[in-house]
């Protein structure tokens, strides 16, 4: 899959990259740092509306569910059907959007795929007794598929969507929450889990002046096939007399930008940051493959993944791309099992392994783009895990094109202003008929994070006011003074890259707790103070300290814009961490299970 060799990288030749590092670093911090971008709904104006499904009227709703699932992407979906097979009848589950699919029900721009394997992105394939047409689906077959997960555990009977959860409050007396939403509703639940802050924030630049532009603009989250023309497939007809501006260069750009620059008069592709490209390779799935697969295949296959990701995997791994073919490389930045210990010697290791794949994929921009200058602009010079690896066939080939044009922004720390008729960077102006800005999502941050979604627990504490001095829970899901409430995401568990996975780890781990609380007749499920404390102590004393890893790198948003934080993760890695939940649901869980007659602990 990668093509050619990379010489071996001598300690002396590191001393000249770091500083090259260091160099371009430098040319791209920002004093406002993550405040760079728009965050308060209220500033995303236009750019906030739904573009795929009309908003209906509705009353408000005054009823009661067993268990409220806030977000309807995987980790929601995932939830609201364990919930259903540990016995639960009113499971609801509630989203902003106009229907499932998190983030695939909000990325439909040109180009969108997986860049994980499919077999294991997409969950409950087998039970569904269906394999993905391409190794990396496209972005409708994803988004079908959550769809076809709704419909066949009948999610959609107590669904809310178009809704947005404003406040939520514990009612002692009752032993439930009320839950109220922008519609008016005010509907009570016994549980309540949140799983709307992995990708669910759209983020736009405050680059000054953008209110003041008077060409087209979207977000491609909010992707605009009225102006564009076309389909996901591409075939962007509508854009051939336009001058296209393309802000972003991760992820989402790498995808978008070969099909707006195979179909606009001329692409202007503005960049800080270039991402690694590395060869995707994506291909209709074998027929003869897809014929094989024996029972419990995608368990398999995602557990082998993780397995070699992670660093527990003994053998060679059933899947080969990128991911597998750098895992050593990604527990840099990721937790581990083989980062406990490591010496010196190690990390110079390490570091040289680095060196060596990223020359290879600064080589592969010089093989592939014919200009110099651009070439060079589009060479990534940073450690291989300071941004999220990117994979494509495609996108460098793009600026062969005679009416594609890159434009460097590190030197103007971005882009300076936007005017009434385009682009300034610097002293120049690019004045474009339409800015398309792929700047991607807020990672992690959901309403309850961030405040505007208040939950207000026992004795009218806030999550907030209890988590003044850092998260406190017990296994990332669960805090003392918040009975039945959950949490699906990043904080104080431990992650991995095929993050579908760790999603329905997380779902089964919250359904597996529900379901033994209503086996013990217990009325609430709440973490003691001592248990919550023996968790926050054990992720303090495991966690890998990658801050000095971090500081070195260029600014993005696996770093917080270069405002570095310590990490609070479970260092052993995800594997040891669901072993850990699935020995602790094998004892009695009287640190969680509250009975009737127990009062407040």
């Amino acid at each position: 899959m990668f093509e050619g060799q990379t010489p071996i990288v001598t300690e002396e030749e590191l001393l000249t990259l770091r500083e090259k590092y260091t160099f371009e670093r430098n040319r791209r911090l920002r004093k406002d740092g993550a405040t760079q971008y728009r965050r308060a709904a209220g500033e995303f104006g236009y750019y906030a509306r739904d573009p795929y499904t009309r908003r209906s009227d509705r009353k408000p709703r005054h009823d009661s569910v067993e268990a409220l699932v806030i977000g309807a992407g995987f980790g929601g979906l995932l939830t609201a059907v364990h919930l259903r097979q540990a016995g639960l009848q009113s499971v609801r589950i509630m989203d902003e959007a106009g229907d499932v699919g998190g983030t695939w029900y909000w990325n439909r721009y040109p180009g969108i795929h997986c860049d994980i394997e499919s077999y294991i992105y997409m969950p409950l394939l087998e039970e569904l007794g269906k394999v993905p047409a391409w190794r990396y689906a496209p972005g409708a077959e994803i988004r079908q598929h959550a769809i076809d997960i709704a419909e066949h555990w009948d999610l959609y009977r107590d669904a809310l969507f178009q809704t947005r959860a404003t406040r939520m409050e514990w009612d002692d007396d009752a032993r439930e929450w009320v839950v109220f939403t922008d519609r008016g509703d005010e509907m009570r639940t016994q549980y309540v889990i949140t799983s709307s802050g992995t990708l669910s924030q759209a983020k736009l630049p405050g680059i000054p002046g953008i209110d003041e532009y008077e060409g087209h603009t979207f977000h491609t989250s909010r992707w605009d096939y009225d102006y564009s023309g076309g389909t996901a497939e591409g075939g962007l007809d509508r854009l051939a007399d336009k001058r296209v501006a393309v802000v972003g260069t991760g992820a989402t750009g790498l995808q978008v930008i070969p099909h707006v620059g195979a179909s606009a008069q001329h692409t202007f592709v503005f960049q800080r940051t270039p991402s690694t490209v590395d060869v995707r390779d994506n291909r209709p799935t074998e027929s003869a493959w897809a014929a094989s697969l024996q029972p419990g295949w995608q368990q398999r296959l995602m557990d082998d993944f993780l397995a070699t990701v992670t660093g527990e995997a003994t053998g060679e791994p059933l899947i080969r791309d990128g991911w597998t073919a750098t895992a050593r490389l990604q527990r840099q930045y990721m937790s581990g099992r083989d980062r406990e210990g490591a010496s010196p010697d190690a990390a110079v290791t390490d570091e040289i392994a680095d060196a060596m794949t990223m020359n290879r994929i600064r080589a592969r921009v010089e093989q592939i783009v014919d200009d110099e200058a651009t070439a060079e602009a589009l060479k990534p010079w940073y450690r291989y895990m300071c941004k999220r690896p990117g994979f494509s066939d495609t996108y460098l080939q793009t600026f062969n094109h005679p009416n594609v044009t890159l434009v460097d922004t590190a030197d103007t720390g971005g882009i300076t202003r936007m005017t009434k008729n385009g682009v300034v960077v610097g002293d120049r102006e690019y004045e474009v008929d339409c800015i398309i800005f792929a700047t991607g999502f807020e990672a992690g941050i959901s309403g309850v994070l961030s405040g505007t979604l208040p939950v207000v627990g026992r004795h009218g504490v806030t999550l907030l006011e209890a988590w003044r001095d850092g998260p406190r829970t017990l296994h990332g899901f669960m805090t003392h003074g918040f009975p039945n409430f959950f949490q699906l995401g990043y904080v104080q568990n431990a992650q991995a890259v095929n993050f579908a996975h760790i999603l329905h780890e997380q779902a089964r781990h919250i359904a597996a707790v529900v379901g033994r609380a209503r086996e013990a007749g217990a009325v609430r499920i709440e973490p003691t103070a001592e248990a919550e404390r023996a968790w926050i102590e054990t992720v303090k004393r495991t966690a890998h300290d990658t801050t000095a890893f971090q500081a070195e790198c260029t600014p993005g948003y696996y770093n917080g814009e270069g405002a570095v934080t310590p990490g609070a993760s479970f260092g052993p890695g995800p594997i040891e961490f669901h072993r850990l939940l699935e020995g602790w649901r094998r004892g009695d869980m009287r640190d969680v299970l509250v009975p009737a007659e127990v009062g407040v602990r």
